[in-house]
């Protein structure tokens, strides 16, 4: 069984891995070398500049602007969106009362269709779902503020993506909206394979929803977690971000760059201003903050591993 085993596993790494480095590691290379540089991105001939595009990055104001932005996504964004996934994938699966001549761990009636409802933002586009909430937001004639008027609250009008002390909380909270389903579904498919002999259990010993939660369901759910905190970091830093920022905002990025993440900045010095270096240069940036958070979420949140 020994014999050409590593011959058999190159042979199969072989290709995926050199596709990987063509696409994926070989880009990452020539961004660093051309954070070097002074390359416009549209001549072919740009010359070194050794560590001058990121002593201009030191200096930008809106580069830090924009990276307490990228952070506070990364922050706020999975521990908003795991927290309330972890709560609505809990009532639905673990929640219900019992029911006589039903099973002693239920979720909450109507479960399957509340699925759908939490899920269904997933089938959108990021774009159409920016769009539509560009339109709710809008101070005049948007869905919001018409409400807020309809209930008679007419000295409540926000102008909510106008407002600089605002903006940055409405993209979030689309952001949290449109992925919230998404680990829903995810974390109410961990939970279904927990063996409902042990909430039988917890419950006959007199434990309620909130230690079954902390002592059963979080620990036996934590590779998931731990797995959906990083992925939806990396959604905050990226491209979820970058879209609903550039659809949504005035400028985009405004106003008064309140809303400019990292990921926009790269963009905008990149295709509007036509300074690839530096934009290269602030995408450098951007991958260490990515990897130090993938890093801290790793490291944070290790623990030994519990099997049932």
């Amino acid at each position: 069984m020994q014999h050409g085993k590593y011959r058999f596993i190159v042979g199969f790494l072989a290709a995926p891995l050199g596709l990987y480095a063509l696409f994926v590691i070989w880009p990452f290379i020539q961004s660093i070398y051309y954070s070097f540089t002074d390359w416009t991105g549209l001549s072919p001939d740009f010359a070194m500049v050794g560590f001058d595009n990121y002593q201009r990055m030191f200096d930008d104001e809106i580069f830090w602007k924009s990276l307490r932005h990228s952070l506070l996504f990364a922050l706020l964004l999975p521990l908003v969106t795991i927290g309330l996934a972890l709560f609505f994938a809990f009532m639905i699966n673990v929640g219900g009362r019992h029911r006589r001549g039903g099973p002693a761990i239920s979720g909450v009636r109507g479960s399957s269709f509340y699925k759908i409802v939490y899920f269904f933002p997933q089938v959108l586009s990021i774009a159409i779902v920016a769009l539509l909430f560009a339109f709710a937001y809008n101070p005049d004639s948007g869905a919001i503020n018409s409400v807020l008027r309809g209930i008679g609250l007419d000295g409540v009008q926000p102008l909510w993506l106008g407002d600089p002390n605002l903006a940055l909380w409405c993209v979030m909270a689309v952001l949290v909206w449109s992925t919230v389903g998404f680990f829903v579904v995810l974390f109410s498919a961990g939970m279904a394979s927990i063996p409902a002999d042990l909430y039988e259990a917890a419950l006959l010993d007199g434990a309620g929803r909130f230690t079954t939660f902390f002592r059963i369901t979080l620990p036996l759910l934590w590779d998931t977690v731990q797995s959906g905190w990083v992925y939806m970091g990396i959604l905050a830093l990226g491209a979820e971000s970058f879209a609903v920022v550039q659809i949504m905002t005035t400028g985009p990025g405004g106003p008064d760059y309140s809303t400019t993440v990292m990921v926009l900045y790269v963009y905008q010095k990149a295709f509007r201003d036509g300074q690839a270096a530096y934009a290269t240069t602030i995408g450098v940036a951007l991958l260490v903050v990515t990897l130090a958070f993938a890093a801290v979420v790793m490291r944070l949140g290790r623990r030994e591993r519990l099997e049932f």
